[in-house]
């Protein structure tokens, strides 16, 4: 099952992560959180990964609505977003919310997470 929505890039990493920054500002989301997994598992576990990177992204409106229906939802926020090099071009890839949403049982959340959802893929598609 896809439970993500991705693309390539023939740009450097670094010029991703700001593409996907921009991007995702357009549509009203801002950066929560950034984890650089590498950098992460190398001070943590002293081993090498590949570059990559999760950005958790937050649009309010959305998030508040969506507490509104169901506290626990918080589980599945920030919306997360990812980057890695993959044979010399960059993937980017966000979460479909409507696979993840599944999980809930609370239909008020259905359509709420679409529009969410077009917004992400607008996003991607803009880098």
């Amino acid at each position: 099952m896809q439970y993500g929505y991705k693309r390539t890039l023939d740009v450097l990493l670094s010029e991703a992560i700001i593409a996907t920054k921009e991007a995702m500002a357009q549509e009203g989301f801002g950066v929560l959180t950034e984890i650089d997994v590498k950098a992460t598992l190398q001070k943590k576990l002293g081993v090498e990964y590949d570059n990559y990177i999760i950005l958790g992204f937050c649009n309010p409106p959305f998030a508040y609505k969506a507490l509104q229906f169901e506290k626990e939802i918080g589980l599945l926020l920030p919306c997360n977003v990812i980057l890695f090099e993959e044979e010399g071009k960059v993937i980017v890839s966000a979460i479909l919310l409507s696979v993840a949403i599944n999980m809930v049982d609370n239909p008020n959340l259905g359509e709420l997470s679409l529009m969410v959802e077009e917004k992400l893929k607008r996003a991607i598609d803009a880098i």
